[in-house]
């Protein structure tokens, strides 16, 4: 194209073209082995992937910005620009280019978008996290009634739940998707919740949410004539979820994934956990950012992808299923009981691909034959480890031993047709076994041994011939011919030989001839690599279709399979780290016997240093109210006792042990969390107003069977408004919420409640104080603190010392006058030289040391002392300390 041509191209109309319908993504066009990227998308995609902007020619006069990226590494690409929230879609050369020439020299490639990648749509290997969930959730609204439907395609997971406005935050925090489709109609109103839990917001039209055009999009999904067989469905429930299929249909251009029947969850079957306290209890992410960190990593003992992300669903969403919860200790419980099972599972299940995430790529025609080969080598160990489980005690395990079982036939057709190692894209060939089909076999020994072929040939043509000189050769011209000499030839232009060789050419020394075998053995030598890759291609697609008939049941033994990890992981948990299984009922009682936090003893016995594991006990008391006032200094491990018994309330519903001697969880329907907080600078709110906030939404919907942990309320105002909320808020949850309580504070007033709140008590957190010295015992003890150490703790963390000393002094001279009484206190914060000129730092301010005591010390030899030398020089050093 002319640099300075101003007219539109039919390569670049068509580009414009297919542009046009996706204004919002970034358009991938098809060219050989790149895809090319064109004007703002180009200089959009240069920025994003650390690329070259070129440019191709001009458009209205203005050049036109190029880059592009090679197809072969292509997921690379794109998993950089979808994590940098961008859409793209991908428009594939549907047509060969000789096709397309043969239309007019200046016929363009047919091309069309065959896929649009988005994050919750995405399938690759490369582009997913193994041990992690992909969901694409919709949140449909109408009346008053709310619905959250989520999917994740990798693996056909399909659910729904009812969903009223106030919840939507807490169930988009439980489920963590990637993308969450919402009406274009309230676009403002929920993108903002949704970029709270780092999910990007897709607006859709009001028309992907109807009802009606929902039940029909989704009974043509499953060939069936009514949901009724799926449960029964509101119409809210119907539109969120036709609205995930309506995007599926438009993202994957038709080709729908292989989804299982959709689930409906009843909201009050799960502990319901907000996403405040999901993040102050780092359940699956740390703070700080990432996995590393969280209770998930302390926890995670699977050895599976399907295993490792069943831990992460069940710790997101704790049973409150009695009977579901009971079955899951007693499988647990069989495989802490006998290890020797549980470590043969294990051994197997490390050979155990992720077979949901290969069977949904082979679904969407994503596949390779790697995808072939999980399926087999997963159905494989899925026998072994039934075998195993034949004899369980265990109804969990029986009933994932069943699923196991039953693939004899697909995975004797896998083990046959397939090489032990196949390749990764079907395009490179070579991954079906010989001896598969005769064909490919015959194709292949052409393509490769072509030599000798021809060879062969040449000697049985000298024995028919009688000519031990004649020969095969190869030119650009003839092809694959027969020569002899003119002397020879004589013989062969006779009959009967003259009937099968042909002659071809005649030379001054030689005469060429061919036959109608040579003639069709060559052009099945030059075609053969084509025509092998074409039967494997055609194998390929045999097998693919083999796996999706037994889909159904292969999905059902990847489920099994993960449940099995699940469950073997959770008893080695519980045997290295020395945890107890829980009584978990009706109960409303809450008692736990040496309880300890995974995630800081971890941290602890890596730094080789103990865990002080502390009882707690939630009992009712005359007004059905269990709180404990825990009082006690910063640094002396407030904090972690609330959050440890948080967590043993949700890995006992979970389904597992718990870190403790023993432990009795009377159901929890709720979990809330106020540890902590920061500044919401984006949404004009300060610290205070993100802890009332979250408070609020404690004392608003917390019920009786709720754990509620807060940690210093009202610190983050003036200290009388402070105390007033902290108080306040004590006082509602124990005569309105009645719900069981762990509430951490520095207000040591409070204490005084307890003599009048029948199921309030106060514990603190001791510790001890040796020559100025705070020590941190980590121990939780009945009855109340009556000083906070925080000078001492600010030594700890490193003021300079003569910070530290001034600021004893001014809190000895405040605590006087706060016993002296409000009116004095006034003239004496008066009279305080606050303001007054310092003496200058001393550059060190060493604890002073009685020179007796000093000169004592120095003279004692530790190393020589017998015991009762050390014990004599212990009582002379004592009495130097002596008064008087």
């Amino acid at each position: 194209m002319a640099s300075d041509d101003t007219s539109v191209t039919p390569m670049m109309a068509q580009y414009l073209e297919i542009k046009s319908g996706h204004p919002d993504a970034l358009l991938f066009y098809r060219m050989g082995d790149f895809y090319e990227m064109f004007f703002e998308d180009a200089g959009q995609a240069a920025a994003a992937l650390d690329i070259a902007l070129t440019k191709r020619g001009k458009h209205l006069g203005e050049d036109i910005a190029m880059c592009g990226v090679p197809v072969h590494a292509a997921e690379s690409y794109l998993l950089t620009l979808i994590r940098k929230g961008f859409r793209v879609a991908i428009a594939e050369q549907m047509e060969d280019p000789a096709e397309a020439k043969k239309r007019g020299s200046k016929s363009v490639v047919r091309r069309e978008i065959v896929r649009l990648v988005t994050p919750g749509t995405l399938t690759e290997e490369s582009l997913l996290e193994a041990r992690r969930h992909n969901f694409l959730a919709a949140y449909a609204e109408m009346r008053e009634e709310g619905a959250l439907a989520y999917v994740d395609i990798s693996t056909g997971e399909l659910g729904v739940t009812g969903c009223p406005p106030v919840r939507l935050a807490p169930e988009l925090a439980r489920l963590r998707p990637r993308e969450v489709l919402i009406s274009e109609v309230r676009e403002a109103e929920w993108e903002p919740v949704v970029a709270e839990v780092g999910a990007v917001a897709t607006p859709r039209p009001r028309a992907s949410f109807d009802s009606a055009a929902a039940e029909r999009r989704l009974c043509a999904l499953w060939r069936v004539a009514s949901l009724d067989a799926f449960g029964a469905f509101s119409r809210v429930e119907i539109a969120a979820l036709g609205a995930l299929v309506d995007y599926l249909d438009l993202t994957q251009k038709g080709r729908m994934p292989l989804l299982r029947p959709p689930v409906r969850e009843e909201a009050r079957r799960a502990m319901q956990i907000d996403a405040a306290t999901r993040r102050n209890l780092e359940l699956t992410e740390a703070l700080s950012g990432g996995r590393d960190g969280s209770l998930l990593a302390a926890i995670d003992r699977t050895v599976t992808a399907g295993g490792a992300r069943l831990l992460e669903r069940r710790l997101s969403s704790p049973s409150c299923d009695l009977g579901e919860i009971a079955s899951r200790q007693e499988a647990v419980r069989l495989l802490v009981e006998d290890r020797a099972l549980a470590d043969r599972l294990a051994e197997r299940l490390r050979k155990v691909p992720d077979m949901d995430r290969a069977l949904s790529r082979l679904a969407l025609d994503r596949g390779g034959p790697r995808d072939l080969a999980a399926i087999r080598n997963g159905l494989a160990e899925a026998a072994e480890l039934a075998t195993l489980l034949s004899d369980s005690t265990s109804s969990r395990l029986a009933r994932a031993a069943g699923a196991l079982r039953g693939h004899e036939a697909l995975i004797g057709l896998l083990e046959t047709a397939l090489i032990a190692e196949p390749p990764l894209l079907a395009r490179d060939g070579g991954f079906v076994a010989a001896g598969q089909d005769a064909e490919l076999d015959e194709a292949r020994k052409l393509r490769d041994e072509g030599r000798s072929v021809i060879a062969g040939m040449q000697a049985d043509y000298a024995a028919e011939t009688g000519i031990a000189s004649l020969e095969i050769k190869h030119n650009n011209v003839l092809g694959y011919f027969i020569e002899t000499t003119a002397t020879h030839a004589e013989k062969m232009l006779a009959p009967p030989l003259n009937a099968r060789f042909i002659h071809r050419q005649t030379t001054a020394s030689q005469v060429r001839f061919t036959t109608v075998d040579l003639g069709g053995l060559e052009t099945r030598i030059l075609n053969a690599g084509n025509r092998a890759l074409e039967i494997e291609k055609r194998i390929f697609e045999r097998l693919r279709q083999a796996i999706l008939a037994a889909a159904g049941p292969i999905g059902e033994a990847a489920r099994a399979l993960a449940e099995i990890d699940l469950t073997g992981a959770l008893a080695l948990l519980a045997t290295e780290a020395d945890w107890a299984l829980p009584v978990v009922d009706g109960s409303r009682a809450f008692r736990v016997e040496g309880g300890r936090h995974p995630v800081v003893e971890r941290a602890l016995r890596r730094q080789g240093a103990p865990f002080i594991a502390n009882d707690c006990s939630l009992s009712d008391g005359a007004e059905g109210a269990a709180i404990w006032l825990v009082t006690g200094p910063n640094m002396a491990g407030k904090s972690t006792f609330l959050r440890q018994n948080a967590l043993i309330a949700i890995l006992a519903q979970a389904g597992g042990y718990v870190p403790a001697r023993a432990a009795h969880v009377g159901l929890v329907s709720q979990v809330f969390s106020r540890v902590g907080a920061a500044d919401d600078l984006a949404r004009g709110r300060s610290t205070f107003m993100v802890e009332m906030v979250e408070t609020a939404a404690i004392l608003n919907q917390a019920d009786d069977r709720a754990l509620v942990i807060l940690d210093e309320i009202g610190r983050g105002t003036a200290t009388w408004d402070g105390l007033s909320i902290a108080w306040a808020t004590l006082e509602h949850l124990h005569g309105v919420n009645r719900c069981r309580a762990l509430f951490a504070t520095h207000y040591h007033e409070m204490t005084g409640l307890a003599a009048k709140l029948p199921g309030l008590r106060n514990a603190t957190v001791a510790v001890r104080e040796w020559q100025g010295e705070v020590i941190f015992l980590h121990e939780v003890r009945e009855g109340a603190a009556d000083r906070s150490y925080g000078v001492q703790v600010a030594r700890l963390a490193g003021l300079p010392p003569v910070v530290v000393e001034r600021a004893r002094v001014l809190l000895e001279a405040l605590e006087k006058g706060d016993r002296e009484g409000g009116g004095h206190r006034r003239a004496m914060v008066e009279d305080l030289p606050l303001f007054a000129a310092r003496p200058a730092a001393p550059e060190t301010s060493p604890v002073p040391v009685p020179d007796g005591l000093r000169l004592a010390l120095e003279e004692i030899e530790p190393d020589a002392l017998t015991p009762r030398e050390a014990l004599e020089a212990l009582y002379r050093l004592k009495a130097l300390l002596a008064p008087g």
